[in-house]
């Protein structure tokens, strides 16, 4: 069955270039009223301009879509609060937000000033954020919502000269986790997105034959489908030049170690058996991992647990 959104209201921070574009775009041919929420800043986040925003609203409407721009700043919550209120004056509900907005501050974490850091976490953290939690009571009060989170590989490997990004992109999977499990009762589906694009973010970092196979529009068939009325939630699709996967965080299913055994050099030794990938598992929730531990704990020890345990 096609993939399609009428009727369905999407908010895209950071749609007036790159990524978010291309997902605001994808979303109105569809048939999605969106709300093109884009600063107008430098890669950095300095600056301010609705022209980016503008142009992508007229190539929505030339195409027979319905579209507004707005230009609050994502890490200001009022800002978000007010734009989330224009948005239900104008179509009385929000079903569908893509949080993409970003900036950039590059350097190694010797020389990276704290602002800087601050800056970036910011926007990527708390502006994502911000933008939930004006939607959320709107969506939980509907019983219908899709959330997407913007990773990256950086948060989820590292990269050099990025530790403000990367704190910043990681913690992203905390959040996704967390409000998965919060939203499922009210039919809130949340995941995350990790891509690999051509943008104005990536632009000099490679070389031209590679950004040529990264067009941002590669990765949108993904979000769109994180944003569906059959969407999975709690994962972290990744993307980019038209290739798709999926992250896991899986756990090894460990050791147990008797009480008089549990020192530093025991877990030296052991350290092979600790990082055997033989029986790992994808845990649901942090309680998983406590009672896997203390089931397996009881089990050395054998010792009887309550059923609930």
């Amino acid at each position: 069955m096609s993939i399609r959104f009428d009727g369905r209201v999407a908010i895209v921070t950071g749609a007036g270039t790159g990524l978010g574009r291309a997902h605001a775009l994808g979303l109105a041919e569809r048939g999605a009223k969106v709300v093109v929420n884009d600063l107008g800043v430098s890669r950095e986040g300095t600056g301010s301009s609705s022209e980016a925003a503008e142009a992508v609203i007229a190539e929505i409407k030339a195409a027979g879509g319905e579209a507004m721009a707005n230009g609050a700043n994502v890490a200001d919550a009022a800002q978000v609060a007010a734009m989330v209120e224009e948005t239900m004056a104008a179509w009385g509900r929000v079903d569908i937000l893509v949080n993409n907005a970003g900036i950039l501050r590059d350097k190694t974490f010797a020389k990276m000033a704290l602002e800087d850091f601050r800056a970036v976490v910011e926007v990527h953290l708390m502006g994502s954020v911000n933008c939930t939690k004006a939607v959320w009571e709107i969506m939980r009060a509907r019983n219908y919502g899709r959330v997407v989170f913007t990773s990256s590989s950086s948060g989820l490997y590292g990269n050099f000269g990025q530790s403000n990004y990367a704190a910043a992109k990681a913690a992203m999977m905390g959040l996704m986790n967390t409000l998965h499990l919060e939203g499922a009762k009210n039919n809130i589906r949340v995941n995350a997105l990790a891509p690999t694009a051509a943008t104005r973010m990536t632009e000099d970092l490679m070389p031209e034959e590679m950004l040529a196979l990264l067009k941002p529009e590669s990765i949108t068939p993904g979000v769109l489908y994180l944003v569906s009325e059959d969407a999975p939630s709690r994962v972290i699709l990744c993307a980019g030049a038209g290739c798709f996967a999926r992250t896991l965080v899986t756990e090894t299913d460990g050791i147990w170690l008797p009480e008089d055994e549990r020192t530093p050099e025991a877990v030296a030794a052991q350290f092979g058996a600790i990082s055997d990938p033989a029986g790992e598992q994808t845990l649901q929730s942090a309680f998983e991992q406590t009672g896997k531990f203390v089931k397996r704990a009881a089990r050395e020890l054998g010792l009887e647990l309550p059923e609930r345990a």
